[in-house]
């Protein structure tokens, strides 16, 4: 039972460590043949420390107590579960989530308040200055309302047609500055 566990400790740590150093290229090499493998659980950090705490359990709790065989087994699994839910959840869940794109789409910037930095002519285009995200955008707009709009002038943006923005002059309450 012992060349099990440091099988296992040994082969975790080379997964592992193959994963790490390898598993951008192997994943570029087969183009997604096994995305349908993507479980979010099943990840190789998850997998890997799992098998390997198995293996350094198994070893520990042979060599250090005197219970019987079964136990070792019995408790170096559920060791290995256990350490695998804690980097799931203390992990590779926060890691996943913590994943930001600076991307975004112009539908979303409906809405959004910007300030023009190439004058609007009533007819016409000019350029609108939006912040997106922890950014600002340079953005081609024209008049929604058919006036002519200054450089510096806050707006809001009404709709996007075809990628240019369409923007009213933003109009200020008494109080609101």
């Amino acid at each position: 039972m012992e060349a099990l566990y440091w099988g296992c400790l040994f082969g975790g740590i080379l997964f592992a460590v193959v994963s790490v150093l390898l598993g951008d290229v192997l994943s570029s090499a087969m183009d997604g043949v096994l995305d349908f493998l993507s479980f979010d659980f099943f990840n190789p950090m998850v997998i890997a420390g799992g098998i390997t705490v198995f293996g350094g359990a198994g070893i520990m709790f042979t060599q250090y107590t005197n219970m019987a065989a079964g136990a070792h087994v019995t408790l170096s699994i559920l060791s290995a579960i256990v350490v695998s839910i804690l980097v799931y959840f203390g992990y590779v869940r926060p890691m996943e989530n913590s994943e930001n794109s600076t991307g975004f789409s112009e539908k979303e910037l409906a809405g959004r308040i910007g300030t023009v930095t190439v004058p609007l002519p009533a007819e016409g285009f000019g350029e609108v200055m939006v912040r997106v995200g922890a950014g600002n955008t340079a953005h081609i707009a024209s008049s929604f309302d058919h006036k002519i709009l200054p450089a510096g002038a806050r707006v809001v943006v009404i709709d996007v047609v075809e990628g240019v923005l369409r923007v009213s002059e933003l109009e200020e309450r008494k109080g609101d500055e």
